[in-house]
């Protein structure tokens, strides 16, 4: 039962050792000291610890790229165990600071997208365990959320959870009425917490998203309130039960999917008492063998649930780690903790159904034109990068079968091109990534020849059907529709002409042509220039301060110097933006 609605990850079995800086090591903690966990927090405090954190990770990501900073010289390979060490730093803070930062890094652990890979592997990592809170606590909490007190609600009460998380923790009871049960409360002042440092991060949010190099084609606000909108509904445990019963109707006619029922007479905002339904962990591959089950069959049950929930429900369980599925002694999967869960609408199934076509096609223009319709890709003024980017991984893995493929291959070369270009791929998208490339991972853990590509290829015939015909008259359809597009613009190209010359006959039609390198390459030179100016001026300045100052006029020659010191200051930071330019060409 230590799988229930909890990631049964231990705590960090040894300390890794920072090696970046002295203050950085400084930065990590010598002992696991929670001060979030409490009843009532500082918000000064909690503004000290926030922003201590950010700035130490600023100021390293600053010396990442200054090679006086590396002992011996900077090369790659010193750069990646630096990013390593970055990232162990990175995770175990984010433990420090509390349940909000722990939620967040585990979202951002699907964000391939926004950051490096050594970020991502390590915050996919991220521990959720930490030390339980009292039992009189809980008790406090049930009688102040549910009117009774505990004796008067469960006929007995385990006062030791079962699991402790970041959220709240997991108690086993029992009814009056003979049912066993879990009953899941959540950690005191959470709510409280989450205000106080949601509101610092939104400070910080902004920050990133004026920033002149981090905020370019990102929309860290979006990002911010798609994490907020997140948080809220995890720890909204009626929420979080309304989604269980509707993930059990849309299984209700299949007898090898079970999912614990909600006691709504013990449910609140903060409790949430649910079936008590035990079952092995899917990841114990010995266990599941040693009870006779077949491994084969449930790695291909596994692939069908999730398929299922996306292409037929539109609700999918968007956090199918190991620890929240387990298998029943039948054989059938029993699925816990529904606080994050994701919907596809169906006018998305329509713009993925354009996006696939493009993909068969090999169409890269009408692929970045159906992204940009998601809301998957930002439209810059120049697209020709990343179509040239979308072309490569269309020709990249369209020359392989498609049973071939790997979902997680797939996934780190999609995010290795998204990296750094105008992509802002939607929460659902990457919930969606992640769950596929978890599951195949089960899938092969449960068999070695377990192919997702393989369970997944009727499911995408499906989609190119539309669900309601062949797939050879969908593609029909698709190519009557096309032919449709044609003779509409055809018919519209002399009136379109004719609006042309009328345009050239006024003056009115501009012919503008740009070149972003070129752009690049004069202010350079312009920057170059000033800074020959700059040169000259501190040096005039300080002839004239050394010529004031040996012949007695301390004064003046002090008022040049600072004019001087002004002038060189100005000189450094021109040379930091010229370095910039440099990298950039």
């Amino acid at each position: 039962m230590s799988a229930l609605f909890d990631d049964p990850l231990s705590l960090p079995e040894s300390k890794e050792h920072m090696t970046i800086t002295g203050w950085l090591r400084r930065g990590t903690r010598k002992e696991k000291v929670y001060r979030w966990s409490r009843d009532k927090y500082s918000r000064r405090r909690r503004f000290v610890d926030i922003w201590s954190f950010v700035l130490t990770l600023l100021t390293s990501l600053w010396l990442n790229d200054k090679a006086w900073s590396y002992r011996g010289g900077m090369t790659e390979a010193k750069k990646a165990v630096r990013r390593r060490n970055q990232a162990i730093w990175i995770r175990e803070t984010l433990l420090d600071l509390g349940p909000t930062f722990i939620k967040i890094g585990q979202l951002f652990s699907t964000r391939a997208d926004l950051f490096p890979s050594e970020y991502v592997e390590e915050l996919s990592k991220l521990q959720d365990r930490v030390p339980a809170f009292s039992y009189e606590q809980v008790e406090a909490i049930i009688e102040k959320d549910l009117g009774k007190q505990v004796h008067e609600l469960y006929r007995s009460f385990d006062p030791i959870p079962l699991a402790a998380a970041s959220l709240g923790q997991v108690h086993k009871a029992q009814l009056h009425s003979g049912e066993e049960v879990v009953a899941k409360v959540q950690r005191p002042a959470l709510r409280q917490l989450f205000e106080i440092d949601l509101q610092i991060l939104k400070g910080i949010t902004r920050y990133f998203q004026n920033h002149p190099e981090w905020g370019r084609g990102r929309d860290w606000l979006g990002i911010y309130e798609e994490c907020c909108r997140i948080l809220w509904e995890e720890i909204d445990y009626l929420n979080e039960g309304r989604n269980a019963d509707t993930f059990r109707r849309n299984f209700r006619n299949e007898d090898w999917v079970s999912v614990p029922r909600v006691y709504w007479r013990y449910t609140s905002p903060r409790v949430i008492t649910l079936e008590y339904a035990p079952g092995i962990k899917i990841s114990h591959y010995e266990a599941i063998e040693a009870a006779g089950l077949d491994r084969r069959n449930l790695a291909q049950l596994g692939a069908r649930a999730y398929l299922q929930q996306l292409l037929n429900d539109g609700f999918f369980h968007a956090d199918p780690h190991p620890g929240n599925i387990a298998v029943s002694p039948d054989g059938s999967l029993i699925f816990y903790d529904f606080g994050m869960m994701g919907r596809i609408q169906p006018i998305t199934r329509e713009k993925l159904l354009d996006t696939f076509f493009g993909i068969a096609q090999k169409d890269a223009d009408r692929v970045v034109t159906s992204l940009v319709a998601l809301g998957a890709l930002s439209p810059v003024d120049d697209m020709g990068p990343v179509r040239r980017s979308v072309q490569y991984m269309l020709d990249h893995f369209m020359d392989q079968p498609f049973e071939n493929q790997s979902v997680s291959d797939i996934s780190d070369d999609l995010y290795e091109i998204a990296y750094d270009q105008p992509f802002r791929f939607p929460a659902t998208f990457t919930f969606v990534m992640r769950a596929f490339s978890t599951l195949e991972g089960v899938g092969k853990g449960l068999d070695p020849d377990f192919n997702f590509m393989e369970v997944a290829r009727p499911f995408a015939m499906q989609i190119m059907s539309n669900g309601n015909s062949s797939p050879e008259s969908s593609i029909l359809s698709e190519l009557g529709r096309q032919a449709a597009q044609v003779g509409s613009t055809a018919f519209g190209l002399p009136r379109r002409i004719e609006d042309t010359l009328e345009k050239l006959e006024r003056g009115d039609l501009r012919v503008r042509v740009r070149s972003t390198e070129t752009d690049r390459v004069i202010r350079r030179l312009s920057s170059v220039n000033i800074g020959t100016n700059y040169t000259l001026l501190v040096s005039a300045f300080t002839l004239s301060a050394t010529i004031l100052y040996v012949s007695g006029h301390v004064w003046l020659a002090l008022l040049v110097a600072v004019g001087a010191a002004a002038l060189a200051f100005a000189l450094i930071r021109l040379l930091m933006r010229l370095d910039r330019f440099d990298r950039m060409l």
